[in-house]
């Protein structure tokens, strides 16, 4: 199902950029204004300059796009971006800390052809941002951030083949993002490595975890460029896209929760909130946030949400499942109707707040938030009137539903921490 194509990726040259660190960013839907400024000090070669660049007075709603395609072309004329000369797979570790433990996530960065038809979804995508990408990979016909691909192998026969590749040998090249995460790359050019990693996924079914926009961007340039009759001309073309894979058996995989923050609610009383849940979900009081966030990690196996408004903390625990069954009676699968976040908002906040799909989508009464101790203060500021804490998805929630062909919840997944941007670029080669 996955084929796998070593490319000769476009890189930080170190003798212009010794430190990768400063060129790097995250993707480009984390990049907040603040970020893009920083990223604009911190080197004249930072990467954000051709993923998010800044739109300038006069622009006519292109010139931010023709700016990308002319710093990446004066990048790559002066060196400061150079190509490889062999086609290679590019492990990809990430040594980062969480929940006070420590993790390495480890996959595999290479191109893989544009297949929707066999690559499972489990998010909804959204316009503007599928467009904002579109003008981009028009202008510059590049690949400058990763789509976050996951698959199932508990064999880890890619991961051993790959394993052995870079055994003893120090990383090519090395980065560590704001957040003091490191990340790892070792340039694999070994034939028998490479063959094995494609022997090894070439019947796996590939997950989308994070990138989905750009992924069905892709899509739609590739679609364009068959209907212009352009042609590819190499294996880095509109015909495949680059991307990072991680084997979803292999440790290391971290999901963040999503948890949401309520306001606007006409009429919202905690107590009487409270009342109401009781014939179907049992509410205990807490102490503090601390208290709250290890009884749900104790109660995961019963759909255990967290609850404070009105200086107050609660845990609230699903009685019966079958509720799910009874409130929603389309299409849905079983999977998607045991998801928390599904849970939350069938159960909770359309039911007793009003709160339904259309004002989650517009986001009018929900505000999502990873920090759940500032959820906390924006409560008792009064900006926010309830917070709702969730546990995480589970990487095979999320292949479960997707593999139903359904989409979660918006926010369902926050996998961390996030693909730096800037440690391997394509640039497509096209025949017009």
């Amino acid at each position: 199902m996955a084929r796998i194509i070593p490319f000769r990726g476009l890189r930080y040259s170190q003798k212009v950029v010794p430190d990768l660190s400063q060129v790097v960013t995250q993707p480009y839907d984390r990049i907040s204004q603040k970020d893009q400024e920083l990223y604009y000090d911190r080197s004249p070669f930072n990467l954000v300059r051709l993923e998010k660049g800044k739109v300038l007075p006069g622009d006519n709603g292109e010139n931010v796009y023709s700016r990308a395609a002319a710093t990446f072309a004066a990048w790559q004329k002066e060196g400061v971006l150079v190509r490889d000369e062999r086609p290679s797979l590019y492990v990809y570790h990430q040594a980062y800390a969480f929940a006070g433990q420590s993790f390495v996530r480890k996959g595999v960065v290479a191109l893989a052809k544009l297949e929707p038809e066999l690559v499972h979804a489990h998010e909804r995508t959204l316009k503007g941002p599928k467009e904002d990408r579109l003008r981009l990979m028009r202008a510059t016909e590049a690949n400058f951030g990763h789509i976050f691909m996951l698959y199932s192998d508990s064999s880890r026969r890619a991961d051993k083949a790959l394993a052995q590749a870079i055994a003893g040998k120090p990383p090519t090249t090395e980065a560590v993002d704001d957040f003091g995460n490191r990340h790892l790359v070792w340039q694999v050019t070994d034939s028998n490595a490479i063959a094995e990693v494609q022997a090894a996924l070439a019947q796996k079914d590939l997950y989308i975890a994070d990138g989905h926009h750009r992924y069905e961007t892709a899509v739609n340039f590739m679609s364009e460029c068959l209907e212009k009759g352009w042609r590819p001309t190499a294996p880095e073309s509109f015909d495949a896209r680059m991307m990072t894979l991680f084997n979803i058996d292999e440790p290391g995989m971290t999901i963040r929760p999503w948890h949401r923050l309520v306001h606007a609610v006409a009429g919202f009383d905690a107590e009487r909130f409270l009342g109401q849940m009781k014939d179907d979900f049992e509410a205990v009081p807490r102490q503090t946030l601390d208290e709250v966030e290890e009884a749900m990690t104790a109660g995961r196996t019963r759909h255990t949400f967290g609850f404070y408004s009105g200086k107050r903390f609660a845990t609230l625990a699903l009685r019966d499942e079958s509720l799910m069954d009874r409130l929603l009676t389309g299409n849905q699968s079983h999977d998607w109707k045991r998801l928390d976040v599904s849970i939350l908002h069938t159960a909770i906040l359309e039911r007793f707040l009003g709160i339904g799909a259309k004002a989650l989508e517009e986001e009018r009464n929900v505000t999502y938030t990873g920090d759940a101790a500032g959820a906390v203060k924006e409560v008792d500021s009064g900006k926010e009137q309830a917070l709702f804490l969730v546990n995480p998805t589970s990487p095979n929630e999320v292949r479960r539903v997707a593999d139903h062909g359904e989409r979660m919840p918006q926010k369902s997944t926050d996998f961390y921490p996030k693909l730096l941007n800037g440690l391997v670029l394509t640039r497509m080669e096209i025949a017009k």
